[in-house]
């Protein structure tokens, strides 16, 4: 299948400090080498600590910022060979739901101006067509059509972004980068959204970027998942397949950090030890070697590739191959009664196969002692 999206190698740094002539001295390694690519109406997940570079890939693609180098591909075509005009109709392609609803919306203007003004810029509906487009898109995520006179400080947190994904959709795009949309929202109100954006996918055909530090999330709305750190991808894999067997030890750690809705299960838990590294100045060869428990000289010295096995399951790791097995994510032990499982994956809106059983990491290092 011929991907919707095609990224090789970004490269974006910012500048940290200047001689006192101007000229760059230090500069914050954000993104630094990644490459991956989407396919229509699929979604690809960004996952990894605060501070990764996730965000900063996502507006990347979008050329809200312009990359150092690398490439981005849309459909064939190079993203950053296109001139003011040409970038201006990719704008219709391809829309950004923030990860803040409070911030994202123009206190000043209705809801029918924030969802008529695309129309407008972008020309896409005639004037008195363009009411009967507001209350189209307002059916469609899930509100009113008599919301559109109201503005966003009349509105819950979870309405608010309902009226940002509106005004995504509103230019009718193919892609759409979710930049952390549910984690300022309650969580009562999370799996709302998520099944707001999968309902969407399976009618619109949208492909996603979903961009998360919350596995959790992310279990529910992957189909693939790239796990990222200081910059680097270091694993990525369709995502039951990393669910069900991760292979980087960071991977394991962040998995292993999800929440279990059950007081008596019995799982592992991968403790980190120290901080992340700035990205201000990484440390040679693998980046995560600072706080792998599995790390060798080698790791210190040369840098991973991402490479792939038989299954496109990629992994930049020198000791993929002899780390303890991790039939990784598996149901733990003791919790809920059937019939309280079953209300609670009603509630969640959990996918076929993603269900709210615990988690344990099978083969990880146990956690210290107390």
């Amino acid at each position: 299948m011929t991907a919707l999206l095609e990224v090789e190698g970004l490269v974006k740094y910012f500048v940290a400090d200047r001689s006192l002539l101007g000229r760059p001295t230090a500069w914050i390694k954000a993104v630094d080498g990644v490459s991956f690519r989407v396919e229509a109406g699929k979604t690809l997940a960004l996952v990894g600590e605060s501070g990764c570079g996730k965000s900063t890939v996502s507006r990347l693609v979008l050329r809200l910022i312009e990359p150092d180098a690398g490439s981005i591909r849309f459909e064939g075509r190079d993203l950053l060979a296109l001139d003011a005009d040409q970038l201006r109709a990719f704008r219709r392609d391809a829309q950004i739901i923030f990860q803040d609803p409070y911030a994202s919306l123009n206190p000043r203007m209705t809801v029918s101006q924030i969802l008529t003004e695309p129309l407008a810029l972008h020309d896409l509906v005639p004037s008195a067509r363009r009411r009967e487009r507001v209350e189209e898109l307002l059916r469609l995520v899930g509100l009113e059509p008599r919301f559109a006179r109201r503005y966003p400080h009349e509105f819950s947190g979870g309405q608010r972004q309902r009226i940002a994904i509106a005004r995504a959709l509103a230019v009718e795009p193919r892609l759409i980068i979710c930049d952390e949309p549910v984690s300022a929202l309650d969580v009562s109100i999370r799996s709302q959204i998520l099944n707001l954006l999968r309902d969407l996918q399976d009618r619109l055909g949208l492909a996603y970027i979903f961009v998360s530090h919350d596995l959790a999330v992310v279990k529910h709305i992957a189909h693939r998942v790239a796990v990222m750190n200081l910059g680097v991808i270091v694993e990525t894999a369709d995502a039951q397949a990393l669910f069900a067997a991760p292979r980087h030890p960071y991977s394991r750690a962040l998995l292993s950090a999800i929440p279990v809705p059950k007081p008596r299960a019995k799982r592992a838990r991968i403790l980190l030890q120290g901080e992340m590294p700035s990205a201000l100045d990484p440390p040679p060869g693998c980046r995560f070697h600072t706080r792998c428990p599995y790390a060798v000289e080698r790791c210190r010295v040369e840098p991973p590739q991402l490479l792939a096995d038989g299954d496109g399951h990629f992994t930049a790791c020198h000791r993929t191959a002899e780390l303890p097995p991790a039939d990784a994510v598996v149901p733990a032990d003791g919790g809920f009664s059937p019939a309280l499982e079953r209300l609670v994956a009603a509630f969640s809106g959990g996918t076929e196969g993603a269900g709210v059983s615990g988690v344990a990491i099978v083969g990880a290092v146990p956690p210290a002692p107390v």
